[in-house]
């Protein structure tokens, strides 16, 4: 938890010090104190078990996060909701990330051409920006590009182009993209971080 409220009190806004809206601020940032502490201790847990997480990383519930953490990294501004990663080989995410409820990413799966059914893991890399919809499911070995996009229920068992969007079971690449200037910030919207750029 230090390492967060660190970085959110280092970049804080400044009001006036003793002014009404210096009390105003204040008060927004210990309305929101159980949701530091909660942010905090899932950010400890993650960083105990060998996760590299941004200190301006969001997570709905990071219990769902489990396997190898160590071969874990998630970029700044990162939104991971109530998704479930499971972590066998590396899994990587990069800043501006949205991961929305009902995801699950996962980097192993078993060789059914195998008798003994083995597993076999394989690194998921997820670039800058790239939105991944309600109940998708990632598979092992994908790369999604910056600004790409996996529709709700997806499958993807391919790598997805840069801003591009898919749909489908399997994911099939939609002929749209989004737009090339991404400049957004998925945890801005957030109460925790808003309080503490308020002023």
């Amino acid at each position: 938890m230090l390492s967060l409220l660190i970085y959110l009190y280092n970049q804080r806004g400044r009001p006036p010090w003793g002014g009404r809206r210096w009390f105003k601020a204040w008060a927004k940032r210990l309305q929101q104190l159980p949701n530091l502490l909660k942010q905090g201790w899932f950010h400890a847990r993650l960083r105990r078990m060998g996760a590299k997480v941004h200190p301006m990383a969001f997570f709905s519930d990071a219990r769902q996060i489990s396997g190898q953490l160590s071969q874990l990294t998630i970029g700044e501004h990162c939104f991971v909701g109530r998704a479930e990663l499971a972590v066998h080989a590396t899994l990587t995410l990069g800043a501006c990330v949205c991961i929305n409820d009902g995801v699950k990413i996962l980097t192993a799966s078993h060789d059914v051409m195998d008798a003994q059914w083995r597993t076999v893991a394989k690194p998921i890399v997820i670039k800058d920006h790239v939105w991944i919809a309600t109940n998708a499911l990632i598979l092992p070995g994908v790369t999604l590009g910056r600004g790409a996009v996996v529709a709700a229920g997806a499958v993807v068992v391919k790598d997805v182009p840069p801003l591009g969007i898919v749909a489908g079971n399997p994911a099939r690449l939609l002929d749209k993209c989004r737009v090339d200037h991404l400049d957004y910030q998925p945890t801005n919207s957030l109460a925790l971080f808003r309080a503490w750029r308020s002023y």
